[in-house]
């Protein structure tokens, strides 16, 4: 299993943005996005990174493995 990339919130909504996602609102520290029917919240504070759990928990929300973020978050390609 690839080591997952720390970022922060700010950083992964700017990552699902890049992935065809939309921002459809901002509530407090929390931003939803929305790719067709999947839907997704992250939170934002600040420059803090996100927690491993909260990440994976974004991940699970997007149906997207640990392997598959680490590969285009980071741009690389497998074999």
């Amino acid at each position: 299993m690839a080591k997952l990339p720390r970022l922060s919130g700010k950083e992964m909504v700017r990552f699902l943005e890049r992935q065809g996602f939309t921002v459809l609102r901002v509530r407090g520290s929390h931003h939803y996005l929305a790719r067709g029917e999947q839907h997704v919240a992250v939170p934002v504070h600040g420059n803090h990174e996100i927690k491993i759990g909260t990440l994976r928990s974004i991940l699970r929300d997007l149906g997207m493995t640990p392997t598959e973020f680490a590969e285009l978050y980071l741009g690389r390609r497998g074999p």
